[in-house]
């Protein structure tokens, strides 16, 4: 039959709809709180949702929105006393297909209710399709997070520009692909560019596309990418990092919805659904004329700020068993666990990378271990290996090639990925760099 997660703190009531549905056939996960209930919809998807309106915790208007922005398409249902219909319906605005009064008619009269949402789901191919989604959850019921959550759940279902800000590593894209599954363009495309990741010249004709014999090379014309998210979502990352010739003809874009191809005259529509993304502070770079401030207040209409790691601690045990799950699985290993003691080395480090690092640190401990258990002993984070200096008669490489492929690797983890400050770092410019990294097999 179906799988519902059933949410209600009252022990009694949740026992009671628990069992009505497990006798009627369905597989039922019970939660007692909001937090709860955002823990198993981490874990795992749902055909419906019961829940409560009022209980401690997320309320029942937290999860319905928590539903809407992380599983479109999963039916949510809530359960109110007399007293509270009127926000009940009003949770019908925010994603809710229906809602139930305290105390139920009968057995029956629930089974009906599911039956019936259950069965107009199954009609809906398309939703039901849309909803399965290979991003990992944004989180696993972090407190940190829960304010987050429910305000990208709110933003997704206006058109809305926005801008998600957070450090380097905690899942800025991720939060951009989650406001498109919650968007009215969930059926469009999400297309993504990185701004540190390309050289201007090449950024501008990825944006905007070119025609046939705008410069040397371009021998057909080229789609842009923000003509390729026609009808659906834009996704600027890094954008503190656009050059100020590009801020000029970007701000124009967001003004006048229009762009021509780089050599064209021809006016295209840019009907995207804009979201843009940064570590840096955009406020102080307007303050020291690094960063339009028309542009700023223009991709800033509604800012969201992703909390770091150290933040949410409740996050980082079930995060790392996911990525360890996936990381096996890519491998074609078997089923690879945590120890305890493993579990405890990772909620105690800070995470200076967020979970960009504690991939990469579980990832080189899945590799160099011969164990289905990784244990404390095999976790090295990435801040550690670059702080600490190699001891005394370590051997280090002679070969100059093998220094400066390791300087050129160390310098894009320090530098979070972004090539345009790995480029500053090593004191070459970002041609060079990427001639190296081409040279090294590293791009």
């Amino acid at each position: 039959m179906a799988s519902v997660l059933v949410i209600d703190d009252e022990e009694g009531f949740r026992s009671f709809l628990s069992d009505v549905l497990s006798d009627a056939g369905h597989e039922v996960t019970a939660a007692p709180d909001g937090t709860a209930a955002l823990r198993a919809l981490a874990r795992g998807r749902f055909d419906l949702v019961l829940t409560d309106l009022r209980m401690p915790g997320p309320d029942g208007v937290a999860v319905v929105r928590h539903v809407h922005a992380m599983h479109p398409g999963t039916p949510v249902v809530v359960i109110t006393a007399y007293a509270s219909v009127d926000t009940a319906v009003e949770t019908l605005t925010h994603g809710a297909v229906d809602y139930l009064k305290k105390p139920l008619e009968s057995p029956a009269a629930l089974r009906a209710v599911v039956s019936r949402i259950l069965s107009e789901r199954s009609l809906r191919p398309a939703a039901r399709s849309a909803s399965v989604s290979p991003d990992p959850p944004l989180t696993w019921g972090a407190p940190a997070m829960a304010p987050f959550v429910t305000a990208l759940a709110r933003v997704a279902r206006t058109p809305a520009t926005v801008l998600i800000l957070g450090e380097s590593g905690t899942g800025k894209e991720l939060a951009a692909r989650a406001i498109h599954r919650g968007s009215p363009r969930a059926e469009g495309a999400f297309v993504a560019v990185n701004c540190g990741a390309l050289a201007p010249s090449v950024l501008e004709s990825e944006l905007f596309g070119h025609e046939r014999g705008a410069f040397t090379g371009a021998v057909a014309q080229h789609q842009g990418r923000i003509e390729r998210a026609r009808g659906g979502t834009f996704f600027l990352d890094e954008i503190g990092e656009l050059q100020p010739e590009l801020q000029v003809k970007l701000l124009r874009v967001l003004q006048e919805r229009t762009f021509e191809r780089v050599g064209g005259s021809v006016v295209v529509t840019a009907d995207v659904r804009w979201i843009t993304a940064t570590h840096r502070d955009l406020r102080a770079m307007v303050k020291v004329g690094t960063f339009r401030e028309d542009l700023y207040h223009r991709i800033a209409v509604v800012p969201l700020r992703v909390p770091p790691l150290r933040e949410r601690r409740e996050d980082i045990a079930p995060l790392a068993r996911h990525l360890v799950a996936d990381l096996a699985a890519a491998a074609g290993l078997g089923p690879v666990t945590l120890s305890d003691d493993a579990v405890a080395r990772l909620e105690s480090l800070p995470w200076p990378g967020n979970v960009r690092e504690l991939r990469n640190v579980l990832e080189r401990a899945l590799i160099l271990t011969d164990s289905p258990t990784i244990r404390a002993d095999d976790l090295a984070p990435d801040s550690d290996r670059v702080s600490r200096p190699a001891p005394m008669g370590t051997a280090v490489p002679v070969d100059l090639r093998e220094l400066e492929r390791d300087a050129i690797a160390r310098a894009l983890t320090e530098s979070g990925g972004n090539r345009r400050r790995a480029a500053e770092r090593l004191g070459i410019g970002l041609r060079t760099l990427y001639e190296k990294l081409k040279r090294y097999d590293l791009a």
